[in-house]
């Protein structure tokens, strides 16, 4: 294979289809809607997190899956899929900040002080799918559940009927967001912050507590303000508003409509032409939706850039290298959860799946 640096884009993305069309069935690529337009074009499936979850084990019949998105989206597929499927990420390098907010050790931790300070208490562990296999373990071996954006509603009202306390890792303003819209008041939720001793909560504050956020966030929709709102506003006064739960608190509640990637992109294709809207959420996916739909004004929310510095990781250069060598017969940059926790994490994810 000649050195990177000597291919142009456009044999890059060539020798992609190339490969691609060499291993026929036997791959099939996954594409996460924050991926840069050159990765997302070969996609055989594109989605969220919840909806590649669900193609990643509905495939049984191919070989390898060639997940385009971060790490612990990998290590979901692997823990989902046959052992005989191989899971490759092409840049493994490819992270999440947020994951990487909740170590397990950190996690271990809290609840092992959650449940020992509050015996005959029935808590209750939930994960947003963005999180480590290990983590997923811990939720699912104390039988909780993970959940994505897409389904986290559904997954936080079947936790309250559940327990009387849940602890929700590692999004502090997804859990937030979607615990008030099921009707927990913000005063009967505090915040585990894992840098401080006994998560810098009081005995007579996790008493009062029925819902434990973990002091986590995401990088990109922190960027996003209620000051932007109010500009779009004042400059387009029927301008709409679509943002992530993943923003903060004050940012959903001035919005018109809070939902995950996929709920944003169907309530704006749904939406007349004409339609103006300012979108709280990765810009990739916001570009996609307005060359789509050129009959509607589709901006990002911020002015700036708001890209998943960690999906853009993953070039085309990565996509074509791991491609050719399963064509070849190698395979490259293979994801592998621990077989040991494997079957405790696969419980957390199943029940994500079924809670639809």
């Amino acid at each position: 294979m000649e050195q990177g640096t000597a291919l142009t884009p456009g044999d890059i993305l060539l020798r992609i289809k190339a490969a691609k069309e060499t291993l026929g069935g036997r791959v099939m690529v996954l594409g996460h809607h924050y991926q840069r337009d050159e990765i997302y074009r070969f996609a055989d499936h594109t989605g969220d997190s919840f909806g590649l979850a669900k193609a990643a084990g509905a495939n049984p019949d191919v070989s390898y899956i060639v997940f385009c998105g971060v790490h612990f989206m990998a290590e979901s597929a692997d823990i989902l899929t046959r052992d005989d499927q191989t899971v490759i990420l092409p840049d493994l390098e490819a992270g999440c900040t947020m994951a990487d907010m909740a170590v397990i050790e950190d996690v271990e931790e809290a609840w092992e002080i959650l449940t020992e300070t509050q015996p005959g208490r029935k808590i209750l562990p939930i994960t947003y799918v963005n999180s480590s296999a290990e983590v997923k373990a811990l939720v699912g071996a104390n039988d909780g559940s993970a959940c994505t954006s897409s389904n986290a509603s559904t997954v936080l009202t079947w936790a309250r009927q559940q327990a009387e306390q849940v602890l929700f890792i590692p999004d502090q303003h997804l859990g937030r967001n979607l615990f008030h819209a099921v009707g927990v008041p913000l005063d009967k939720m505090v915040i585990w912050d894992p840098n401080e001793p006994e998560g810098g909560l009081t005995a007579k504050q996790l008493k009062g507590a029925e819902v434990v956020l973990w002091k986590g966030h995401c990088s990109v929709h922190q960027q996003f303000t209620v000051q932007q709102i109010e500009y779009w506003r004042s400059e387009y006064p029927k301008i709409q508003i679509a943002a992530h739960p993943e923003c903060a608190f004050e940012v959903t509640q001035q919005a018109d409509y809070t939902g995950s990637t996929e709920g944003i992109k169907r309530m704006i294709r749904d939406s007349p032409p004409g339609s103006q809207w300012a979108v709280g959420t990765e810009h990739h996916m916001v570009n996609r939706l307005a060359a789509e739909l050129p009959d509607h004004f589709i901006v990002t929310l911020t002015p700036f850039a708001c890209q998943c510095s960690t999906m853009y990781r993953i070039d085309p250069l990565d996509l074509m290298r791991v491609l050719e060598g399963l064509a070849e017969g190698r395979v490259i940059n293979q994801v592998q959860v621990d077989e040991r926790i494997k079957p405790m994490a696969r419980r957390s994810l199943e029940r994500m799946l079924e809670l639809v």
